[in-house]
Formats: C-alpha cells, sequence, structure tokens
C-alpha cells in the first residue's frame, strides 16, 4: 500500500468514526448513557437513585458490561439495592501486583469522629421508621466540640477545623444540602457501608476514650478513605 492510499484510508476510517461514533476518532463499544454512569461512577463517589435517577436506571441495566470494564481497571462495583447506592472499590487482587487507580487520603481524627457521628445519625433514624437522616451545622458543631482539648487556646482556630471538616465531607457529597436552608444537610446512606454495626461500636469507644483524655483534634487516624470520597 503506498502512502497515498494508506492516506485515503485513515480519512475513511475517520469518516466511520464521526459517522459511527460519538465524536471524530471514537472507537468506543458503548452508548453515551452507558459511558456517562460509567465515568460517573469512576468519579465517585457514588451513584445513588435519588441524586443520579437516570444514571443509576443506566447502571443497573447495563450492571454486566460496567463491571466488566472496571475490572479491567482492578475495580470492584458494589451496588447495594435497598439503599438504591453504588460505588467503586479496589478489587482484593492478592499477591498480584497492579497499580492502583483510586486515591486515598488520610481522614483527620475530627473527619473520622464527624463520619462516625453521622454513622449514628442514619442508625437512629432508621431505628425511627424515617426516611432520611437530617443534621444541621448547629448539631455537628456542638458534638465535635466535645473532643476540643481542655487545654485549647485557639477556639477559633478548632472552630475552623470542625468547619473544614464539615466541607470536606459535603464534598465528597456525604453531606447533601437540603433545598432552601445553607445550614441543615441530607446524611447519605452511602455512608451505611463504610461502617459496620461492629466497627460502630468499637470506634465510638475509641473516640470517646480520646475524648476523656483529651487527644489533639488535629490527630490523624489511620483509616483511610478510598477513592477520596466514600
Amino acid at each position: 500500500m503506498n502512502l497515498s492510499e494508506k492516506d485515503q484510508n485513515e480519512n475513511e476510517n475517520e469518516k466511520a468514526g464521526a459517522e459511527n461514533g460519538l465524536f471524530i476518532g471514537d472507537v468506543g463499544e458503548l452508548d453515551l448513557d452507558t459511558r456517562r454512569a460509567l465515568v460517573q461512577i469512576l468519579i465517585g463517589p457514588s451513584i445513588d437513585e435519588k441524586r443520579h435517577s437516570k444514571l443509576w436506571s443506566v447502571l443497573l441495566k447495563d450492571e454486566e458490561i460496567i463491571r466488566k470494564r472496571l475490572s479491567d481497571l482492578f475495580l470492584e462495583l458494589i451496588i447495594d439495592h435497598n439503599l438504591r447506592v453504588a460505588f467503586t472499590r479496589q478489587a482484593d487482587t492478592g499477591e498480584l501486583e497492579v497499580p492502583v487507580l483510586l486515591r486515598h487520603s488520610k481522614l483527620t481524627f475530627i473527619d473520622s469522629v464527624l463520619l462516625l457521628y453521622l454513622r449514628r445519625q442514619l442508625t437512629q433514624a432508621e431505628s425511627r421508621g424515617e426516611q432520611r437522616a437530617v443534621v444541621s451545622r448547629e448539631d455537628i458543631t456542638e458534638h465535635l466540640q466535645t473532643y476540643e482539648p481542655s487545654d485549647n487556646t485557639d477556639r477559633s482556630g478548632f472552630i475552623k477545623r470542625i468547619n473544614a471538616s464539615i466541607q470536606k465531607i459535603k464534598d465528597r457529597s456525604i453531606l447533601q444540602k437540603i433545598r432552601s436552608s445553607e445550614d441543615r444537610f441530607e446524611v447519605s446512606p452511602a455512608l451505611k457501608l463504610l461502617f459496620s454495626a461492629e466497627e460502630i461500636s468499637a470506634l465510638t469507644k475509641t473516640y470517646q476514650q480520646m475524648a476523656s483524655q483529651k487527644i489533639p483534634a488535629n490527630q490523624e487516624d489511620n483509616i483511610n478513605e478510598e477513592n477520596g470520597d466514600e
């Protein structure tokens, strides 16, 4: 094949890609909605029916192909049909060395105490037969202040750490602002998947001991947050 014939074939292939694909040069096999669901689950932290009703339906319809695509990236698709939420996590590859796609970030002590508090709010709301758990910024601040060291002389600095933690959890969609309210939030049910009942009990005891011993509030835990999200 001479150069001109090669160029002609490439041009024809490019035109075919533009006609049959979603964009010029598109060689993908998935339709637009399936790709959107795949990208959203990768971006994280989750897809849930309430926030992503259309993508949730697509995810369930195309679960098999999305699961395959994620497996190619050493990721596992987790779907909780009761909570109607889905997310990805790093697959357990044993001793096989693989690149890690999901980000890991350290949670500060305040971050993890806040997550535990929110998880308990979900449990309590469920026990009362309520459909959702709602908390206010005031409720959160009041609870986290119990962990402020008694010898702390920078009260405003501690409040700033609390506000930074709230913002961090909001950015990960675990706290979702309620419309028409700047200081009230709904707790994402996806948080139930992060803490089991046993872990809640163990962590509660640990943090109560820390509070009584006045552990510095900026101390970091050994808790990792996968995907920078859930």
